[in-house]
């Protein structure tokens, strides 16, 4: 009878606790938006996210990390660093590694406010 009550109040407490979005989290424990730190955190998103399309190509040609770095003129670490996210990457280097592997890119660049005006 006792396990039973115990069980009860811990199902009870269980449907009880708060939940959290993404958002509310990030802004808790990264940081609010456009503070150094959240901008840092997404550049980093950004970086897993060249790494992880960097590999996927490669893979998707058949190509090992080697290959690929003979085909622009680097040694395979430097094809290890880019897919890893290493933050000392040209765009020039990202332009080779995408042209070697036959792979279109597109760059998003836009104003971070409304308030931006040309001059």
């Amino acid at each position: 009878m006792r396990k039973q009550k115990n069980k009860n109040k811990i199902l009870e407490k269980q449907n009880t606790m708060k939940t959290y979005s993404l958002e509310e989290l990030t802004d808790r424990y990264i940081g609010k938006p456009n503070t150094p730190e959240r901008i840092e955190f997404k550049n980093e998103l950004r970086l897993d996210l060249l790494g992880d399309a960097i590999r996927q190509a490669r893979k998707s040609r058949n190509l090992t990390q080697e290959e690929l770095g003979k085909l622009i003129g680097v040694q395979k670490s430097q094809i290890s660093k880019l897919e890893r996210n290493s933050k000392n990457v040209t765009i020039e280097t990202i332009l080779k590694v995408f042209k070697a592997l036959k792979t279109k890119i597109k760059f998003s660049i836009e104003p971070a406010d409304s308030d931006f005006s040309a001059i």
